[in-house]
């Protein structure tokens, strides 16, 4: 397989089915928008806490298939989709996760030690994928599955943070108004 091919020299690029696109159309903003936030992932890894690594790791992988999905404007039932089971595993770590933790009193400020600092930015930008995949959702049936997972995901990923945060003995700060 070649790395280049060319195709894109004039600002169009292939969706799943062949369909020719303008790399800023709403589909590729969002998938893109989910590329980059698994390769922040990716730079969180490895944390030092392996449960937390587990769970990235599985991440990474959903996030390849909320690419695929999104890639892929007519899917058929044996494409890759992000399911309700993927949802409800976050939410089953963002619980397992919160036992640990002491309840949240006030916002507090994304920062901490450098891998809770990278999951809170990993955060930040799953918040913008969610926004364009919504954006994306306005003019064009997608998986109302993969919006959800990517909500979700943010919640999971604030949480990662704040546990990794409170592993490596970083206090967290309350922003001042």
């Amino acid at each position: 397989m070649t790395i280049y091919t060319g195709r894109g020299d004039n600002g169009k690029t292939d969706l799943r089915d062949m369909t020719r696109v303008s790399k800023t159309d709403p589909r590729i903003e969002a998938y893109g928008t989910v590329d980059e936030l698994n390769a922040l992932v990716g730079t969180v890894r490895p944390t030092g806490h392996e449960d937390v690594d587990e769970r990235l790791r599985a991440i990474q992988n959903h996030l390849h298939v909320v690419q695929a999905d999104f890639a892929n404007p007519e899917p058929d039932e044996d494409d890759p989709a992000i399911r309700a089971d993927h949802v409800e595993t976050i939410e089953d770590w963002i619980d397992e996760c919160d036992e640990e933790l002491e309840p949240l009193t006030s916002f507090i400020l994304p920062t901490g030690s450098e891998h809770g600092a990278r999951l809170h930015h990993a955060r930040a930008v799953c918040r913008r994928a969610e926004r364009r995949a919504v954006a994306l959702a306005r003019n064009e049936e997608i998986n109302e599955q993969a919006v959800q997972y990517l909500n979700r995901l943010s919640d999971g990923l604030f949480t990662f943070a704040r546990v990794v945060n409170q592993r490596d003995g970083e206090r967290e700060e309350e922003p001042r108004y």
